[in-house]
């Protein structure tokens, strides 16, 4: 006679089906609707089966648990009032600009009446998000993009804040036409004042977090890139590639090494087949690289892309008939 597989205790497919729900994480009160008692959820506990996310939130899944499971752990926590925002609601519409670092792993959550705050893992506002600022994304609810914007622009750095923008706008996300009155909307808020010039420089063009930063870099400088995404054509008037920033009257264009998509294998073979098109393409440009350890040397960026410009002057200067540079195109000024 075959042995009959152990019986699940009751109510215990019926839990993990609504944790299946809920990104894995699941309320200890849930777990006693669905028919499970304290002594068995205590069980499933001390045999690491379910770990403690929060007190009485329980992840039930394998492995860290990812910023969603976090993030709904939290508003079991603290309720249905309470809505992600900021920094974290960027990061689950998948702007890029939030970078790893300190409070990177912090939930935003804005939370009527609770006042500004600290928790461990959540940073806490009292925001009374209105209804028509809140929306639901894979079963969290949390702000809009538009909301998620002004929000983040107060929370911020100004480089992680104009790369939330630039991502939005590249992901259409937000059109360019709701900026004014996002940015006016933050009027009276703390941090408004500083974060007010911010809305200007954003450039949907911009498709990473390093562009973006690599471009401040270069305003601060006084060097602003005349193009984004500038089209550079081979000798066959074929496309070579597109270089990430440009001073096309210099004859200098720049790329972003980033990391992430763009360090695998695959990418980097093909980002690398671009820039050498780029490279050797008849406008006889000055092909910078930069990577992200470069952004922390700012003047030493402005001083390469400096150099880059005199070198190319000198290369393309007037000998006997040569008319130096053509076909450059002319200048594009940042939105």
């Amino acid at each position: 006679m075959a042995e009959l597989p152990y019986p699940s205790p009751p109510g215990l497919s019926a839990a993990l089906g609504l944790a299946a729900a809920q990104h894995g994480v699941l309320g200890r009160d849930q777990a006693l609707r669905s028919g499970l008692s304290a002594g068995r959820v205590g069980a499933l506990v001390r045999a690491r089966r379910w770990r403690i996310l929060r007190p009485g939130v329980y992840y039930v899944r394998g492995g860290p648990p990812p910023l969603a499971a976090r993030v709904k752990a939290a508003q079991l926590v603290y309720g249905p009032r309470a809505v992600v925002a900021g920094p974290t609601a960027a990061r689950l519409w998948e702007m890029q600009g939030p970078v790893p670092g300190p409070g990177f792993e912090h939930v935003h959550l804005s939370v009527p009446g609770r006042g500004r705050g600290t928790a461990t893992g959540v940073r806490l506002h009292g925001w009374d998000v209105p209804a028509g600022e809140v929306t639901l994304r894979y079963g969290i609810r949390l702000t809009t993009p538009g909301r998620t914007l002004r929000d983040t622009a107060l929370l911020t750095d100004r480089h992680t804040a104009v790369s939330v923008l630039d991502s939005a706008l590249q992901q259409g996300l937000v059109d360019p036409g709701d900026l004014p009155g996002l940015r006016d909307a933050n009027a009276g808020r703390a941090g408004a004042p500083r974060s007010r010039a911010w809305w200007e420089e954003c450039d949907g063009r911009a498709q990473s977090t390093f562009e973006t930063r690599l471009r401040l870099v270069c305003v601060d400088a006084g060097i602003a890139p005349e193009a984004l995404q500038y089209p550079v054509h081979a000798a066959d008037g074929g496309l070579a590639g597109h270089a990430d920033l440009a001073w096309p009257s210099w004859g200098v264009v720049a790329e972003a090494d980033g990391r992430g998509a763009h360090s695998l294998p695959d990418a980097l073979y093909t980002d690398r087949g671009r820039q050498n098109r780029i490279g050797v393409a008849p406008e006889r440009l000055v092909l910078l690289r930069f990577t992200w350890s470069d952004l922390r040397h700012p003047a030493q960026i402005a001083e390469l892309v400096r150099a880059a410009r005199d070198t190319a002057a000198r290369d393309t200067a007037p000998r006997g008939g040569d008319q130096g540079r053509k076909g450059l195109g002319s200048p594009c000024q940042l939105t």
